[in-house]
């Protein structure tokens, strides 16, 4: 027996139709929400390993106790962290809340993955010098703008050229997490060398145009509300890629932004040659942005902001790791004399 969720598009000839698949309406319904295609790519994933868990049935034959049962597997035999878990749990909850219109019964039977209670890394503002004195180009800028305004891995790739604010000295981060909107910090030591950014950008825009391309990707349908703000300079992407590729969505042939995997690739080859021996990655930046706010005396609120934590108990981990050691307690050592 066939299901509908095999995945895959029939060919006919040269011209290929989507094969109306489960994973076919997984995809419409997560992209009407305007959830990222990251999560889109994660949902699909995990719905596909529950099917073939349970033999490729289709899920609308099984329900809550088959999911009871591929959720406590995960954390029993696959020894996965919480957080993924929660990730599958997610995943199967849209399949089923949202394109089956099943609701599933409460699952009080599924085991949980321990969720370790985890303090961030975060470097020393000596370790930031050293890190960013061995990093160049477009690399030392990413990292200096990560760590100078502490936003978001994706939130810094996905930087338009209309948000940011030189003359208020600020960053718009639009759509963040939560789909929230807010403002950051913009460091003054960081204009110059984001107006020259933003004028490679330019250039290299103006040659998309020209070749009849340049066209960039606009959130939530804004495409087809205004069809022609996809070829403004200002939507563009302040880091954008060196080169053209195609969109996995729309298979239009696009500009895309800088690709995070480099960034990842610079950032652990600039560690090696700083010396710091503690990992890193991007987030490492964000995290010591706000230990160094807090260390310099500010309050604890406007970090929230800053970073856009929906809750103060979310920035309140940073206080754990202030350079004053456990709790910011003064050992009863260095009190004597």
């Amino acid at each position: 027996m066939t299901y509908p969720h095999e995945i895959g598009a029939r060919k006919d000839g040269n011209k290929s139709r989507a094969n109306p698949t489960l994973i076919g309406e997984v995809r419409r319904r997560i992209q009407l929400k305007h959830y990222s295609i990251r999560t889109e790519a994660t949902y699909c994933g995990w719905i596909r390993r529950f099917i073939l868990a349970n033999g490729k049935r289709h899920p609308r034959e099984m329900g809550g106790a088959e999911v009871e049962l591929f959720l406590s597997r995960l954390a029993t035999e696959g020894n996965v962290a919480a957080n993924t878990q929660a990730q599958a749990l997610s995943a199967l909850m849209f399949l089923y809340r949202e394109v089956l219109r099943v609701d599933l019964p409460w699952m009080e039977n599924v085991v949980r993955a321990k969720k370790p209670r985890r303090l961030p890394t975060v470097l020393s503002v000596e370790e930031v010098r050293h890190l960013l004195a061995v990093l160049d180009g477009r690399i030392w800028l990413l990292a200096s703008l990560l760590y100078g305004t502490g936003i978001r891995l994706m939130e810094c790739l996905r930087l338009r050229v209309k948000d940011v604010d030189f003359g208020r000295n600020e960053i718009v981060v639009r759509d963040g997490k939560g789909a929230k909107d807010r403002r950051t910090v913009l460091p003054r030591r960081l204009v110059e060398p984001l107006q020259r950014e933003i004028e490679r950008a330019r250039v290299l825009h103006a040659e998309d145009l020209k070749m009849g391309a340049g066209n960039v990707f606009l959130p939530h349908a804004l495409g087809r509300k205004y069809p022609n703000a996809g070829r403004e300079f200002g939507w563009q992407y302040v880091f954008p890629a060196s080169r053209r590729s195609i969109d996995p969505r729309s298979g239009a042939l696009r500009r895309h932004h800088f690709d995070e995997a480099i960034l990842a690739r610079g950032l652990a080859s600039g560690r090696l040659r700083a010396g710091i021996e503690k990992p890193l990655s991007a987030h490492t930046l964000r995290h010591s942005f706000a230990t160094h706010l807090l260390e310099a005396g500010y309050d604890i609120r406007t970090v929230q902001e800053l970073l856009g934590h929906k809750d103060v108990s979310t920035t309140q981990i940073y206080t754990h790791v202030l350079g004053r050691g456990g709790s910011g307690v003064l050992s009863p050592l260095d009190r004597s004399g």
